[in-house]
This record gives structure tokens, sequence and C-alpha cells, in this order.
């Protein structure tokens, strides 16, 4: 727009996670505003995309999931601005979301240099854990710890970030770890190592896998990579789904130099990122993308 102001944009929804309307609203936030966090933005302009059964449910769940919503573009320093419904018989909500940034220092999913190493802010496993929780298998105290992980806006990250040399950043969320990971190989023409054993994972996420629940998403995340993956790893086959595992309101996964991450970790871990770990590195930067796991 100018020589030192750029906008951001973005829009996602989502369907309900969990049964509570206001903490649904809260998630769907933190997710849709992620995505300005992980371009180096700060979200300004919210708007509501709402879907919902008026004939189903209390309009008092509306005003919840959209008072959730509040509460997180509040604490993300933006403004909700209205937006728009429309009847549904499944209740969708999200947010579009302009951020503004400097036109020089903003983030791309591209750019991971050879020698970066790739840190990760938030653990995974939500994927499972909220299908799980359909049958009653998850204990209130990790689906809680799950739901604190994805109400936690990626605002702190992110601005922490900005004092790196920060080559490249993406959000976890639909695709897994795996599939957004390729994202940014491709995008940088990279080959990216994924350390399995070093990988944050929420409580009872692995438990969930080796009981047999899985989600509807894991075998297409996996067909998503397994042409450009290359299998390294000696963990169980079931240790490995978590790679695959979709995440919503995931964390930022960073490309920065090496020596920087003790300090981009420690500073992460004073602000109570959710995680903040070396799960990875860029091998080669040589035009040819894929995925190692190791």
């Amino acid at each position: 727009m100018t020589e030192d102001l750029a906008i951001v944009t973005t829009a996602d929804f989502i369907t309900p996670p969990v049964n509570d309307p206001y903490v649904y609203g809260q998630i769907a936030a933190a997710n849709a505003i992620s995505d300005v966090y992980a371009m180096g933005g700060e979200p300004k302009v919210c708007l509501n995309l709402v879907c919902f059964p008026s004939n189903i449910l209390p309009p008092e769940d509306l005003n919840q999931i959209i008072a959730g919503a509040l509460s997180k573009i509040t604490e993300a320093g933006a403004v909700l601005a209205g937006g728009h419904s429309v009847e549904d018989s499944e209740p969708k909500f999200g947010l579009s979301v302009i951020g503004t940034v400097h036109p020089d220092h903003y983030w791309t999913n591209g750019g991971a240099q050879e020698g970066d190493v790739l840190v990760l802010t938030k653990p995974l496993g939500s994927g499972v854990l909220f299908n799980a929780n359909l049958k009653k298998w998850v204990s209130e105290s990790a689906m809680q710890k799950c739901v604190d992980i994805l109400t936690h806006l990626n605002k702190d990250a992110a601005h922490i970030m900005k004092d790196f040399d920060i080559h490249g950043v993406t959000d976890i969320t639909g695709f897994g770890l795996a599939g957004h990971s390729l994202e940014m190989a491709k995008a940088s023409g990279a080959l990216l190592q994924i350390n399995i054993d070093s990988l944050p994972i929420m409580d009872e996420a692995l438990a969930m896998y080796r009981k047999g629940m899985s989600t509807g998403v894991n075998r297409f995340n996996e067909n998503l990579v397994k042409a450009t993956l290359q299998d390294e790893s000696t963990v169980p086959a079931i240790h490995k789904e978590i790679l695959y595992d979709p995440q919503t309101s995931g964390g930022l996964l960073a490309s920065l130099p090496a020596g920087q991450a003790p300090e981009l970790i420690r500073l992460l871990k004073e602000v109570q990122t959710p995680s903040a770990v070396i799960i990875g590195e860029v091998l080669e930067v040589s035009g040819a993308a894929g995925l190692v796991v190791r």
C-alpha cells in the first residue's frame, strides 16, 4: 500500500471440534488469525464467517461462539467489524482476517537455507484426540490441555521470531506436520529432515492411535507426501501417524540458522509457548524438494 505498509489477508472456518460454543469460537478464531502471524503480520480487522442451523440450535449458542471468537480477536489486538451468516444444517464458524506487515519484512513458507534448523511452537495430536474424545476415550485432563493449546494464540511466538533471521515460516494445520513441511520444502527447493523422536506430542495422542483411533484425513495426508518422503526412522508405524495428524490452530514451524535456535527457544519458553523445540533441519537446497524422517 505504501513503501512501509502492506496488507496480508486470509479466511478460514471450521466445524465444531468441541461441544462448548464459546471454546469453539476461541479455537476457530485462533486458527484463522494464525495465518497472519505465519506471515509476520499484525491482525487488525476481522469479519465473522458463520453457518448456523437456527432451527436446531438456540441463538444463545451463536452468541457464545462469537463471544469466544471476540475474546481471541481482542487478545490479538484486532477488532471485529461485522461479518456474514447463512442458514446451514451444521455449524461452521471462522474469520476473514486482514493484517498489516512491512513489505520488506514479511515471511513466506519458502526461503529455508541449508544448515537451518526447524523449530515448532505447538505439540501435535489434536486431530486424533478430538476423534477419540467422541468415544470418551480421552481423559478430561488431556482434553483440557489440548484445548488450552489450541486456544493459545501464536502472537507471542511470532513477535519473538521477528528479532531473529527467520528464513521461512508456516503454521501446521489440516495437512499435518508432514504436509506443511513438504510445502516449505517445495517453496524452498529444499530437502528437510524431521527427527520423529524430537516431535512434541499432546498427552494421550499416541495412546489413541495405539488403541485404533485415527482421523479421516491421515491417509490423505500420507498419500500427499509419500512420493517425496524417505522414511529412515525405526519407530513403530503407529508412531508415524503423528506426522499426518491434521491440526487445528497448530503451531508455527520456523526455519532459521542453527546458531540462533537456542536463544529463540529460551525466549519462547519464557512466554510459555506451548512447545519450543528443534524438530529437524534443512539438509540441502538444490531445487529438489523432499522430506527425510529419521
